[in-house]
C-alpha cells in the first residue's frame, strides 16, 4: 500500500517538473521582460493539474506549486489562494507559491476542487498575473469493497427445470473510480450453491447447473460473491445471497394407498348411500395434485365420486342391491390426475388401479309386488263379487314370509290373501269412471314389513242410459200458422259415454200416427226441427197438442225413450208474437213450467199469511190511542169467486202490458173518487175507528196511487200503517165474526173485493206473459 502512493506521489512530482524547469531559466525570463512591451502579453503562470492523494493519513501532504516568470525571488510578490476547500483543505506559501492539503480527503466525497490562483506585488499592491482557475484532482485508491444494494434475492423456477436455465442476475456496485486501475472492475463467484447453480463471472447470472426435484427439496440458499481488483490479490470483496424456491410441476402420478379395499353394504341401502373411502397420494401440490376417482369396468351398480376437499373417492350405491341375488362384488377403481403436464410424458399421468371387493349384507325386505301399479278394468253395472284383477308380492327375503293384502280407503272393491280384487257393490260409470285404490302387502310374520301397489281400474261403458230431451221444450203454433213452418228445435242428451260422437235419431212415436199437426226432421247433427204439416189452428178447438218423440241412440244395444213436447196455439201478430195464449203458453213464454209457477204462488201466498199475522201481533199489543174508545176492530177475510171488476179494472190496468210486443204504456185516468180529503190521521184521532174512515183511507191511497205518474206499470202490494185506536168489535178477523157486530157496515171491503182479486190475477199473470 505504501508502495502504491510513493508511486503515485513520483507522477505527480514528474508532471510538475516542467515547470520547475521554466522556473529556473532565468535568461528565458529576461527575454520575456525585454519582450513584453511589443508582444501582447501571455500568461505567465507555469503549472500543470495538481493530484493529491486520497486517505493519507499524514498531517500535511504537499500537493504542488505556483510559479510566475516574474518572481525573481525578491519576495516582492505575494501568492493567493481562493476557491474550493482554499484555507480549510489547501494552504498555500504566499512567498513561494507550494500549495499544502492539511486534510485527508475522500475521493468517494469529492473527486477535484477547483481552486483560483493570483499574483500581487507586494509594493504596488496590483496583480502582476491575471487570476486563473486550476483543479486539484483527488487520486483514487482502493478503500471501497463492492456492495449488492438489491441484495439478498429470492426467487422461483419450476422444479425439473433443464441445466443452463438462468434463475437471476445478480448486481454488486464499487464506489471506487471505475477509471483509474481495477479499482471497480468486478468478478463474481459461488460461495455456496453448487453444483446445482452457477454464476458467470463478468454478468452475475445464475443459471442451474443439475435439474432438481421438489419433492426432494424444494428450496435453496446460494451465496454469491463480487471481488475487485479482477480478483486478484489485494481486491475486497462483498457478498449476498440468493434464495431460490422450485415450483411444483405434475411430474409425479398418484398411487393408492392399498391395493385391496374390503367394504360391506346391506342389502337395504337406498340408492346414493355411501359404502366406504378410497385414497390416493400424489406428492406434487396444488393443482397438480387434483385426483379423478373411476370404476375401471364401468359398473352399473357402483359409483365413485371425488371429494374435491379431501382428494378422496367416496364409493356410493349406484343400484339397490339384493342380497338373495350376489352377495358379493369386486370392482376395479382408478385414479388418475385431473391436469396433465405437457412436458411430462403421459405415461407419468397414467392412473394407476386398486380392486374393491364389496359384500352384501341380508336385510330383512319388505314385500315387492310384481309391479308397481296396475291397470285393471270392469264393465259398469257389474254384480257383487265380480272379479277385477289380481295383484301378487312376494318376500324376496330366503325366509319367503306368507303375505297378507289389504285395501285402503275404498269399499267399493275387497282382496283376498291371494291378491285378488272384486267388487263389492256395482259400479256406476256415470259416477266415476276410475277408481285410483291402494293396495298394502304386509308380511305376516313380520307387520313392521309392508309395502304398497296402485290399482287404476277403469269402469267400462255399458248402453244403460237411454236419451232424453236436453231440456225440458215447451213452445207455441200461431193459429194463422201454414204447414210446414218450423215452430222448434229440440236436441238430446245421454248420460252414457260413447268411444265414438253420440249419434241420435228422432222420430214420431207410434203413440203420434194418428197426429196430422205436427212432424218431426232430423238434421243429422243431434238436433231435429219440429214442423207443422197443416195450415190453420184454433185455440178454442184445441188449446195444447201434446207431441211425443222417439229418441235413439247408436249405443250397442241402441237405447230409445219417448219424450213428450208440450206445444199451445197462440194468438199471434203478423211478425209471429204471441198476443192471448193459453195460460200454459203463457208460461212457455216466460221460461217458467206450470210445476214453477205453482210453487211461486205457494211461496208468495205463504209470506202474505206471514205479514197478516205479524200485523195482527203488533194490532194487538199496540197502545190504545183513542182512550174514549175502547172498542176493537175485528179482522175480516173476505173471499170472492168472482173473475174480476169489469169494465173499471180494463180502465184502471192495461192489459196490452202484458203482451209479447213492446207497447207503450199511456196512463189513463181512473173514474173520479172523492178528491177533497182531510188529514185522515188526524181525523182518526177525533172521531175513532169508524167503518167510514177506513173506507175513505183506502179510497185515498187507492187514488195517490192511481194519479201517481211514478207509480210502477202495475199493480203492486200497498202497505198501510194506519191501524187506529181499536175496535169496540175486538177484532176484524172472520175468525170471531160470532162476536163481531152484525150491523157494522163492510161494503168497502165488497167494492174493493174484485179489485183485489184482479191484482192478484194480473200478479201471477206477469210471471208467465211473453216478452
Amino acid at each position: 500500500m505504501n508502495c502504491y502512493v510513493s508511486l503515485q506521489f513520483l507522477l505527480g512530482l514528474a508532471q510538475l517538473y516542467p515547470c520547475h524547469t521554466d522556473m529556473t531559466n532565468s535568461k528565458m525570463h529576461e527575454m520575456n521582460q525585454s519582450l513584453r512591451s511589443h508582444l501582447r502579453a501571455k500568461r505567465s503562470w507555469v503549472w500543470n493539474r495538481f493530484f493529491v492523494q486520497e486517505e493519507l493519513t499524514v498531517t500535511e501532504q504537499h500537493v504542488g506549486r505556483l510559479k510566475s516568470n516574474l518572481d525573481e525571488g525578491d519576495e516582492s510578490l505575494l501568492y493567493l489562494l481562493s476557491g474550493d476547500g482554499a484555507g480549510s483543505i489547501f494552504t498555500i506559501n504566499n512567498r513561494t507559491g507550494d500549495i499544502t492539503a492539511i486534510k485527508k480527503l475522500d475521493r468517494e466525497e469529492k473527486a477535484y476542487y477547483k481552486l483560483r490562483a493570483q499574483v500581487i506585488n507586494i509594493y504596488t499592491g496590483k496583480p502582476v498575473e491575471p487570476e486563473s482557475e486550476f483543479v486539484i484532482k483527488v487520486l483514487d485508491i482502493n478503500d471501497n469493497k463492492p456492495e449488492f444494494l438489491d441484495g439478498p434475492y429470492e426467487t422461483t423456477i419450476p422444479e425439473m427445470s433443464p441445466e443452463g436455465t438462468s434463475v437471476i442476475q445478480v448486481t454488486a456496485t464499487d464506489n471506487d473510480d471505475p477509471s483509474h486501475g481495477n479499482n471497480a472492475r468486478l468478478i463474481y463467484t459461488i460461495l455456496r450453491g453448487r453444483p446445482y447453480f452457477s454464476v458467470e463471472p463478468t454478468t452475475g447470472i445464475l443459471r442451474i447447473s443439475s435439474q432438481m426435484d421438489r419433492e426432494a427439496k424444494d428450496q435453496y440458499l446460494v451465496v454469491v460473491q463480487a471481488t475487485d481488483m479482477l480478483g486478484l490479490p489485494g481486491g475486497l470483496s462483498g457478498t449476498t445471497t440468493v434464495t431460490i424456491n422450485l415450483s411444483d410441476v405434475n411430474d409425479n402420478r398418484p398411487i393408492f394407498q392399498l391395493g385391496l379395499y374390503h367394504m360391506n353394504v346391506s342389502e337395504s341401502a337406498p340408492v346414493g348411500t355411501s359404502i366406504g373411502i378410497i385414497m390416493a397420494e400424489d406428492s406434487d401440490i396444488g393443482e397438480n395434485a387434483k385426483m379423478n376417482y373411476s370404476i375401471e369396468d364401468g359398473s352399473y351398480i357402483f359409483d365413485i365420486i371425488t371429494n374435491n376437499e379431501t382428494q378422496e373417492g367416496i364409493v356410493v350405491l349406484k343400484k339397490k342391491l339384493d342380497y338373495e341375488v350376489q352377495r358379493q362384488y369386486s370392482i376395479r377403481a382408478k385414479v388418475t390426475n385431473s391436469f396433465i403436464d405437457k412436458n411430462f410424458p403421459k405415461d407419468e399421468n397414467s392412473g394407476q388401479t386398486t380392486v374393491i371387493k364389496i359384500r352384501v349384507e341380508d336385510a330383512d325386505e319388505p314385500p315387492i309386488f310384481s309391479h308397481l301399479e296396475y291397470p285393471m278394468e270392469i264393465a259398469e253395472e257389474s254384480p257383487y263379487g265380480s272379479y277385477v284383477g289380481t295383484v301378487f308380492a312376494r318376500d324376496p327375503d330366503i325366509t319367503n314370509s306368507p303375505i297378507r293384502y289389504s285395501i285402503v280407503g275404498c269399499s267399493l272393491f275387497s282382496i283376498d290373501d291371494n291378491g285378488t280384487i272384486i267388487t263389492t257393490e256395482p259400479l256406476d260409470r256415470e259416477i266415476a269412471i276410475w277408481h285410483n285404490i291402494t293396495v298394502i302387502a304386509t308380511e305376516k310374520n313380520n307387520s313392521q314389513q309392508v309395502s304398497e301397489a296402485h290399482v287404476h281400474v277403469q269402469v267400462l261403458n255399458v248402453n244403460d242410459h237411454a236419451p232424453e230431451f236436453f231440456q225440458y221444450y215447451e213452445t207455441y203454433v200461431c193459429e194463422k200458422a201454414n204447414a210446414g213452418e218450423l215452430i222448434q228445435i229440440i236436441s238430446a242428451v245421454d248420460r252414457d259415454a260413447s268411444a265414438e260422437d253420440h249419434l241420435f235419431y228422432f222420430n214420431l212415436s207410434t203413440e203420434a200416427t194418428t197426429n196430422l199437426s205436427f212432424t218431426v226432421r232430423n238434421n243429422q247433427d243431434n238436433t231435429a226441427g219440429i214442423l207443422t204439416t197443416r195450415s190453420g189452428f184454433s185455440r178454442q178447438e184445441q188449446p195444447v197438442f201434446y207431441l211425443p218423440i222417439l229418441i235413439a241412440d247408436n249405443g250397442i244395444p241402441p237405447l230409445t225413450s219417448t219424450n213428450t213436447l208440450t206445444i199451445h196455439a197462440c194468438d199471434c201478430d203478423e211478425r209471429g208474437g204471441t198476443q192471448s195464449c193459453t195460460y200454459g203458453a203463457l208460461t212457455f213464454s216466460m221460461g217458467f213450467s206450470t210445476e214453477g209457477l205453482i210453487a211461486i204462488l205457494a211461496c208468495m201466498l205463504i209470506i202474505l199469511v206471514f205479514v197478516f199475522m205479524i200485523l195482527g201481533l203488533k194490532q194487538r199489543q199496540k197502545q190504545d190511542l183513542f182512550l174514549e174508545k175502547g172498542e176493537e176492530f175485528r179482522e175480516n177475510i173476505v173471499r170472492y169467486d168472482d173473475e174480476g171488476g169489469g169494465e173499471e179494472d180494463t180502465e184502471a190496468f192495461d192489459i196490452a202490458a202484458l203482451r209479447a210486443r213492446t207497447v207503450i204504456r199511456a196512463r189513463k185516468t181512473r173514474k173520479n173518487i172523492t178528491t177533497e180529503i182531510r188529514s185522515l190521521y188526524r181525523q182518526s184521532l177525533q172521531v175513532g175507528p169508524d167503518s167510514a174512515v177506513f173506507k175513505e183511507f183506502i179510497l185515498a191511497k187507492l187514488e195517490e196511487a192511481n194519479t201517481d205518474p211514478c207509480a210502477p206499470p202495475f199493480d203492486s202490494l200497498q202497505t198501510y200503517a194506519f191501524e187506529g185506536t181499536g175496535s169496540l168489535a175486538g177484532s176484524l178477523s172472520s175468525l170471531e165474526s160470532s162476536i163481531s157486530d152484525p150491523d157494522q157496515n163492510f161494503d168497502y171491503l165488497t167494492e174493493l173485493g174484485p179489485r183485489f182479486k184482479k191484482l192478484a190475477s194480473i200478479y201471477g199473470s206477469r210471471f208467465h206473459a211473453k216478452n
